[in-house]
């Protein structure tokens, strides 16, 4: 995690995400660096736009909070169900 963390700091910082600045992110943050971990990330950053990846990251957490509101009209129709069954049940006997 602090690769990617490293990664996004040096992003917002509007500094070159890179093998040597990332390197020295990891550095100062007193853990050690791990090569093969630098350069996997840095490969796999290859032509991503972060900006663009963190937007569309904001705009997907937003969307389950939408969905949230869906199954509270579920359950209004459940509560209707028992009513109906009590009144058809109150046919046979009343």
């Amino acid at each position: 995690m602090e690769y990617i963390y490293g990664a996004l700091l040096l992003h917002k910082l509007g500094q070159p995400v890179n093998e040597e600045s990332l390197k020295k992110v990891i550095s100062a943050a007193g853990a050690s660096v791990d090569e093969a971990k630098v350069k996997t990330l840095i490969a796999s950053l290859q032509g991503v736009d972060i900006g663009a990846e963190l937007q569309n990251a904001s705009i997907v957490s937003a969307a389950p909070a939408a969905g949230a509101a869906a199954p509270a009209k579920e359950e209004k129709k459940e509560e209707e169900k028992p009513s109906e069954s009590a009144a058809g049940l109150s046919a046979l006997f009343g």
